[in-house]
């Protein structure tokens, strides 16, 4: 027993040591992505106090290994040392949070330092983040936060399990009020919780209201995929089944499912709806060719099969009854020709609404700056868009 005590007592005492031991705390601080356990043998992603980050893979029988994400500058070689271990070091990037993998000699694969990885269909992205000072505002800060609710549900229109989202704005709980509803769509590959984990969209939420630059909503993240196929294969053919089989489930499942669970002004001057990329096409889609229920309609980088068509469908009397129609595109995004086209289009019928044309690509750095500038033209009742 004597000698059993004397082992413990010297484990705790070194123990007691390790801990207070100030240069540790020091080396972990510096990074925002390190594992939780100091004695790892390879930390990635690195991020530094002077905003670069730098990668590290160990595969010693690797031919090339390359790394690229949503950061301008395009993939960066690594280069391998002694023991295998392959680095690279890129930046110094803007504080953003940005999607990434690895590619070994041509296959791509994700970090497997780094445990954040994208909610997607088929996982193939890491994550990382770099901070700002003063934050940003997709980074959480000291302020009233809401609730981020995730739903299984039975689809009647499909037939199938389905899951989704739905943010709550702090104070939801403990509150008698109602409050409108933004419905929000991911992109292709993605899923429910994507605009969550990666989109950040309820500390948007939450800042926006903190800064009293937008109203109380409740937020609607729902599934965009309607079907189960191959989700790396994608067609035009697939692609319009799926946003009217999307459509069938998100009015005549979704919204009911929302509206009678939650506290909400249920009526098309209180339901906007936006989303990105394959999201952005449903959004507008579905918000145009339905505008007695959504009176708020956006889209970001919007794949639309046929603008022109959309709109002559939707707009036969070249009248519209929207509060407001919102999209937008960065000049550097592959559908921003797209876009040109929808605005095109609305001006030859003389149809209110707002183009905004910006820096960037098709990415994630775009999409939620497009959400912090959305959300604080909602549900106001003096809104009156102009065509831009």
């Amino acid at each position: 027993m004597k000698i059993t005590a004397t082992l413990l007592a010297a484990f705790f005492f070194v123990t007691q040591l390790h801990a207070q031991n100030p240069g540790a705390a020091k080396s972990d601080a510096s990074r925002t992505n390190a594992p939780p356990r100091r004695d790892s043998a390879l930390v990635s992603p690195e991020v530094h106090p002077d905003r670069t980050v730098t990668f590290r893979l160990r595969a010693p029988n690797a031919k090339e290994v390359k790394v690229a994400g949503e950061w301008p500058g395009g993939a960066a070689s690594l280069t391998k040392d002694d023991s295998g271990v392959w680095s690279a070091t890129v930046g110094p990037l803007e504080p953003d949070i940005y999607g990434y993998n690895f590619t070994v000699d041509g296959l791509a694969i994700v970090d497997p330092g780094d445990p954040w990885v994208k909610p997607m269909r088929a996982a193939r992205t890491s994550v990382l983040e770099v901070p700002g000072d003063p934050p940003r505002l997709w980074e959480f800060q000291a302020v009233p936060h809401g609730t981020v609710h995730e739903h299984a549900y039975f689809s009647k229109s499909l037939g199938a399990k389905r899951r989704l989202h739905v943010y709550t704005p702090p104070g939801y709980e403990k509150s008698s009020a109602s409050f409108p509803m933004l419905y929000l769509f991911h992109g292709s590959g993605d899923n429910d919780a994507t605009w969550t984990s990666l989109g950040r969209a309820q500390f948007i939420a939450d800042n926006l209201l903190a800064q009293q630059q937008a109203r109380p909503m409740i937020v609607v993240m729902p599934d965009g995929h309607a079907f189960t196929g191959n989700p790396t294969q994608i067609s035009t053919n697939l692609i319009s089944r799926n946003v009217e089989a999307f459509g069938e489930d998100l009015l005549k499942d979704v919204i009911p499912l929302i509206e009678s669970t939650y506290r909400l002004k249920a009526n098309r001057e209180n339901r906007a709806i936006i989303g990105l990329s394959m999201g952005g096409g449903q959004s507008l889609g579905i918000g145009l060719r339905h505008r007695d229920l959504f009176a708020w309609v956006g889209g970001m980088s919007s794949y639309l099969p046929s603008p022109e068509k959309l709109v002559a469908e939707t707009f036969p009397e070249s009248k519209s009854d929207l509060k407001l129609l919102w999209f937008a595109c960065g000049k550097d995004d592959r559908l921003v020709e797209n876009a040109r086209q929808l605005s095109s289009a609305l001006k030859g019928k003389n149809i209110p609404h707002e183009f905004k044309e910006t820096a960037g690509n098709h990415s994630w750095p775009v999409w939620r700056r497009y959400l912090g500038d959305f959300m604080p033209l909602l549900f106001a009742g003096t809104t009156n868009p102009v065509t831009r």
